[in-house]
């Protein structure tokens, strides 16, 4: 068996999860951890931010539910309004840094959430990704490359693919996956008491 995370970098449901999800992490080191990215942001929903009214109401709300933290970078690109959320782009940079490291994928995910929802960084930007995979002692060269790639861009399909696949309709997503067999275990919100009860559920 194995956990699947399926988030989207640009979704502020799925940062607000990035504390449960290291818990339920160290709780379960047997388990290996799949990391997905969903395409909330692709299309015609790549608008500027300023479109989307509901983002500072939706972000207290998960910062209350969640102690997840907005720094004041994110909060004046909240402001200004208008910086574009392109979820390929990011998708891109998590394969990129899932490549580099694929067994500290979540590790890297949820950097990557911070360096959005905290220090206001774009996810589209080739300096954000070196600036992470430098941080985290891979090779930033290496790293940007890959971001850069055209095969990245297929990454990101696949990564889309396999959302949909899983039957996954909303960020972020977890869930346990055993050979055909595909269980929930949160949706959204969720502590890791309560995924851990789900999770002993199975045994």
């Amino acid at each position: 068996m194995k956990l699947v995370h399926v988030f989207d970098a640009y979704c502020g449901w799925s940062h607000g999860f990035s504390a449960t999800l290291r818990e339920v992490i160290s709780r379960h080191p047997e388990l290996p951890v799949e990391v997905v990215s969903g395409g909330l942001f692709t299309g015609g929903r790549r608008v500027p931010i300023r479109e989307f009214g509901y983002v500072q109401g939706a972000n207290a709300q998960i910062a209350e539910l969640t102690g997840a933290r907005f720094g004041e970078a994110y909060e004046r690109l909240i402001a200004d309004g208008s910086f574009v959320m392109d979820s390929e782009a990011a998708a891109r940079g998590v394969a990129a840094l899932r490549g580099a490291a694929p067994e500290r994928a979540p590790e890297l995910a949820t950097e990557l959430q911070t360096a959005f929802y905290v220090d206001g960084l774009s996810l589209s930007d080739p300096a954000t990704y070196r600036t992470l995979a430098a941080a985290a002692g891979l090779d930033a060269e290496a790293v940007v490359a890959a971001f850069q790639a055209p095969e990245a861009r297929a990454e990101a399909e696949a990564d889309f693919r396999r959302a949909a696949d899983l039957g996954v309709t909303g960020f972020p997503t977890l869930q346990a996956v055993d050979g055909e067999q595909v269980i929930p275990l949160a949706r959204g919100h969720a502590t890791a008491d309560e995924i851990d009860r789900r999770l002993n559920g199975l045994s």
